[in-house]
């Protein structure tokens, strides 16, 4: 290769006397004397120390910036020092020469490269290509390219296809916002970036496909948060024709496990069969769709036991508890806890604790005391137990619940296995539900998925004999380690259930053809069954890598206001650029 015989990790014991030819970034010089220093060369792959002991070697390696590139070749040399903790610390290199490559201009750099993670976030992005340059930042990078390379190989030997879809397309409800792109050559009309290629991968089943798949690139316009990245976020995206839900967990179960049992932090997945939930038992025992099962606690309805104690929040509204064995958290922690919880879920859990005399003690202790025993009894409790309570209208105790019983493993080790992977399948997802702000009947999931009861239940919905948000969909997710890695669904392959199905959320046949032309016609000239999926290929890799965000397993993410501080996106763009495409920019009035 140009400018060099090895790289930096490369060079061992064995190759002493060797003359070599390194490149790489001055990671840190460190001057001994006049005629001794000690450099630290650094590439893609590794390190290797070089020993400077010339007037002129030391000159020219005084008169460089930290980072710059420089080509260095010179004599291979057992070191008297040796590094155990470096690949190539048994030896070092004697340059003859020292060629600058790149010189590094500026005599600060915006953080000490080794300790990038250290630095303020938006200072990361906006210098991300130094930022990459650190080598625990770029594990996760080279991660990445192998877990994709991976993914690629499991599902081609598994009979997929790999078929790309358009970017450009049109604009589709699918539950979060477009971002839309202005059509030049048609005049106030628009592209839309994909969200998913949802319809693309429906109509390659009708177009006789049998098992298709890709990376794809996915774009939203939705808020960031530690598992989403705002913009865009890749998927491995899968359709299968002529399949069942067990027929899509099956490939999903044989594919992953391996891939998280070679990649990840830990080295223990779960196997085939992972666990089924429904829907409904998971907010009832999680609280939450996207329970983490390394955490062994659960929730149980205590409405009626707490119904008369004369609490005011319980009062009239359901009561979840989750039971903590051998808790021995501070009041400070607990504390703590209670104030985290709160600020995630948006309501205030409670607490009492049975002491080591058998007395209920804390929390709310004092509105139990009138019957200690029944609740003893009934919640099983023995000394040392921890009782967390939450409370509010349904959705609002299981939330809650969900949080605590997440933070109460995060407190008690005792009660969260956490070196391993943990998967498990959330299935019979409600077909509808009420809109948080509409106030109306909506889908709950992927509006193209086939509900359980066919045509016939929801013709008995439109005919008020069954209550919309009483029917399941063949609707699922792949939930690890309390992180939903992807939605999926048996899809609804049937014009006249699809119909039928958008009738229930105010949208007629016409509005059907027109806001998926090609789909309807499509099933109209005989589609097969199919079903698919599509994990995150970015929340899996976060998991791999054990990261809490998403950003550091992305090599240019958008920060969490989707700006990309580096390139200056979004920016503006010249007059002619916008005339070019009839758009006029409006600003909002002053008031």
């Amino acid at each position: 290769m140009q400018h060099r015989t090895h790289t930096c990790d490369e060079l061992r014991l064995e190759d002493a006397g060797k003359t070599v030819q390194l490149c790489g970034w001055m990671e840190n010089v460190r001057e001994v004397s006049a005629n001794l220093a000690f450099v630290i060369l650094r590439d893609f792959y590794g390190s290797t120390q070089i020993v400077a002991e010339t007037e002129e070697m030391i000159s020219l390696v005084r008169g460089l910036n930290k980072e710059s590139t420089i080509c260095v070749t010179g004599t291979v040399r057992e070191r008297t020092s040796k590094n155990p903790k470096l690949p190539t610390g048994d030896i070092e290199v004697v340059p003859s020469s020292i060629e600058v490559l790149g010189r590094c201009r500026y005599n600060e750099l915006p953080f000490q490269i080794t300790r990038s993670r250290e630095a303020d976030e938006s200072a990361r992005l906006k210098y991300r290509y130094l930022d990459l340059r650190n080598p625990e930042v770029k594990r996760n990078i080279v991660m990445r390219s192998n877990v994709v390379a991976a993914l690629r190989t499991a599902m081609i030997e598994h009979g997929f296809l790999e078929i790309t879809t358009p970017i450009l397309t049109a604009s589709s409800p699918e539950g979060a916002r477009d971002y839309l792109v202005p059509a030049r050559k048609h005049p106030g009309k628009f592209y839309a970036l994909p969200q998913a290629p949802q319809q693309f991968k429906q109509l390659l089943m009708a177009s006789g496909f049998d098992r298709y798949f890709q990376i794809a690139p996915c774009f939203r316009d939705e808020d960031a948060r530690g598992d989403r990245s705002p913009g865009e976020f890749y998927q491995l995206d899968m359709e299968m024709a002529f399949a069942s839900q067990e027929d899509v967990f099956a490939v999903l179960e044989d594919v992953l496990p391996p891939i998280f049992a070679k990649y990840g932090k830990y080295s223990i997945a779960s196997s085939a069969p992972f666990r089924r939930i429904g829907y409904v038992e998971a907010m009832e025992t999680y609280g939450t769709d996207k329970p983490d099962l390394r955490i062994d606690l659960t929730a149980q309805d205590v409405t009626d036991l707490m119904a008369d104690i004369g609490f005011g929040p319980f009062e009239g509204n359901t009561v979840k508890a989750t039971v903590v064995s051998d808790m021995t958290a501070t009041r400070k922690q607990i504390d703590k806890l209670c104030s985290d919880v709160e600020v995630i879920s948006g309501s205030k859990p409670y607490w009492f604790r049975l002491d080591e005399k058998g007395e209920i003690a804390g929390g709310i202790a004092k509105f139990l005391q009138g019957k200690k025993d029944e609740v003893v009894s009934a919640l099983s409790l023995k000394p040392g137990c921890f009782v967390g309570l939450s409370a509010g209208n349904k959705g609002a105790a299981q939330k809650t619940m969900g949080v605590l019983i997440k933070q109460l493993g995060l407190l008690c080790p005792n009660h969260m296995d956490t070196e391993r992977y943990e998967f498990c399948w959330i299935v019979d997802f409600p077909m509808y539900e009420i809109g948080e702000e509409s106030g109306e009947l909506e889908f709950c999931h992927n509006p193209f998925s086939m509900p359980n009861g066919g045509l016939q239940i929801l013709k008995d919905a439109a005919d008020g004999k069954v209550d919309p948000l009483t029917i399941n969909a063949f609707q699922y997710d792949l939930v690890c380690n309390g992180v939903e890695l992807s939605s999926g669904a048996v899809r609804n392959h049937d014009p006249e259930i699809m119909i039928e199905a958008f009738q229930l959320v105010r949208l007629g046949e016409e509005d059907v053809k027109s806001k998926f032309p090609a789909m309807y016609n499509a099933f109209c000239y005989g589609a097969p069954p199919h079903a698919g999926i599509a994990p995150g290929v970015d929340r899996m890799v976060m998991l791999l890598a054990g990261e809490d965000s998403i950003r550091e397993v992305i090599a240019f993410p958008m920060n969490k206001n989707a700006q990309d501080v580096m390139m200056g996106a979004p920016g503006t763009v010249e007059q002619r650029q916008l005339d070019e495409l009839h758009i006029r920019v409006v600003e909002d009035e002053k008031e």
